[in-house]
């Protein structure tokens, strides 16, 4: 009996260890509540209209951070140059990314007034994954919107968006590698920088 009850003991920490794992959220199940977050804000009357742009996007973005890597994001846009710049460089570039991200990202999905997302399609590989879904509104064509998410230590984060068929990131790095041989790392936040100061003064997106 005593041996009975040692082996229960001892199996009983590892059938709880495994059932933690099987039951850890895939991609989707975690990018569904991020992303209907962001949509309940841009649907919400207490954020519409211009004049509360900033009051809108603080608080989409708030939202996005629990379920976006923009960090991730703004390394893997610079390349190797982000390895040759400091702490302090990278969490500035971090910094404006974002804002240029939020720019183009939130201001595309901002047009889609009363919007459902479903959600169409799922592919893992390793600690990859490539969720596809596709924003509708009235009177709009459908947006086709492909979120690219890592499995890091903090679960699934989302470090690209395909938006109809171009990749954020993949464009984005294109050209900040043509400026950084032209203008290295100091003229492309310079760039970068007025490019998020023009979309704060006409207050349009991409």
């Amino acid at each position: 009996m005593k041996f009975k009850q040692i082996c229960f003991f001892l199996l009983v920490p590892v059938f709880l260890i495994s059932s933690t794992v099987i039951a850890a959220p895939g991609p989707t199940e975690v990018l569904q509540p991020t992303l209907q977050g962001m949509v309940d804000v841009i649907a919400d009357p207490t954020y519409s209209g211009d004049e509360r742009r900033d009051a809108r996007r603080e608080k989409i973005m708030s939202i996005a951070n629990q379920g976006f890597d923009f960090t991730e994001m703004s390394k893997l846009v610079l390349g190797k140059t982000w390895r040759k710049i400091d702490s302090q460089q990278q969490e500035y570039f971090a910094m404006i990314f974002t804002k240029l991200l939020e720019n183009a990202y939130i201001g595309k999905l901002e047009g889609y007034a009363g919007q459902t997302v479903s959600y169409e399609d799922e592919r893992i590989k390793g600690k990859r994954a490539g969720v596809s879904t596709i924003v509708r509104s009235s009177g709009m064509a459908p947006l086709s919107v492909n979120y690219v998410m890592i499995n890091s230590a903090s679960g699934w984060r989302v470090y690209d968006i395909n938006i109809e068929g171009v990749s954020l990131l993949r464009n984005y790095r294109e050209q900040f590698k043509s400026i950084l041989r032209r203008d290295k790392f100091d003229g492309l936040v310079q760039i970068i920088e007025e490019k998020n100061k023009s979309f704060a003064n006409e207050g349009t997106t991409e």
